[in-house]
């Protein structure tokens, strides 16, 4: 029958309306259904009834550990009155070089002689080109940028706010252990242990060492091993057997060479 399809739409609709005020019935006495953490996420799960609608931005739905945004830099824990700590980016240059659409411009510092600084002096991201792939923060081999949630960087001035200095792209680590604390640990736990086998391989070659194979001169053991009677002769200037047959017939051997050249048959 035509126009079946119709009616059961529209019954869905009115079940899901009939529910929804049910449902802030329920929700009366704890807080309200609306801008309640707690009704939100029974709202947004599959036990939720009624409308699911998300009043932004009052309400946000939680993202992801893996979700990508702008970067920003870590710094560590800044100590009190400040807004961040030391740098963990050494300015190398490889986020830039990797980066797709080359929206990353770095400054190196450099010191009182000259030499460069492993430090950034000034550190840019335009935001307009960035297209969030995340590949600066998986090339980075110290773990000093990530992709930050941050996502709502909307704005009126496109020449100013959306390029990002250095001033706003660094944030402590405590900040990156905050939005995304599974990444953050298991991160540190991989630096522990690439920390604890290279002070095991350093003990082990600062360590006891094997008995040389060649012996200093003035030992003892070496003296009576290596002083043999041809290496004696070789020192004082004496030729052995083999080396006066060799200049016996060496002579001879260029003069028969000589001879069979000029002969003719």
């Amino acid at each position: 029958m035509y126009g079946t399809g119709i009616i059961k739409g529209l019954g869905v609709t009115l079940r899901h309306f009939i529910q929804t005020y049910v449902d802030d019935l329920r929700w009366a006495g704890k807080g309200g259904r609306y801008y309640n953490d707690e009704a939100f996420a029974v709202r947004q799960s599959t036990q939720g009834e009624g409308v699911m609608t998300v009043f932004y931005p009052e309400e946000k739905l939680p993202v992801p550990e893996r979700f990508r945004f702008v970067p920003f830099l870590v710094t560590d824990d800044p100590p009190p009155g400040q807004r961040w700590g030391h740098d963990w980016c050494t300015s190398c240059g490889i986020c830039a070089k990797v980066c797709p659409p080359q929206c990353i411009w770095i400054e190196r510092g450099k010191l009182p002689n000259g030499r460069p600084k492993p430090e950034p002096v000034n550190f840019y991201i335009d935001i307009d080109i960035c297209m969030n792939c995340g590949y600066c923060a998986e090339f980075c081999p110290f773990d000093a940028i990530k992709m930050d949630h941050d996502y709502e960087l909307a704005g009126y001035d496109r020449t100013t706010a959306h390029i990002h200095d250095k001033a706003r792209l660094s944030k402590p680590l405590s900040y990156w252990q905050e939005i995304a604390p599974k990444r953050a640990e298991a991160e540190e736990i991989g630096r522990q242990l690439a920390e604890a086998a290279k002070t095991k391989k350093k003990s082990e070659d600062d360590g006891p060492r094997a008995w040389p194979t060649r012996l200093p001169v003035n030992c003892p053991i070496a003296a009576r091993s290596t002083k043999t009677p041809r290496v004696q002769r070789r020192r004082k200037g004496a030729k052995t057997p083999g080396r006066a047959l060799l200049c016996v017939f060496a002579p001879l051997r260029l003069g028969v060479k000589f001879l069979w050249s000029t002969m003719t048959f």
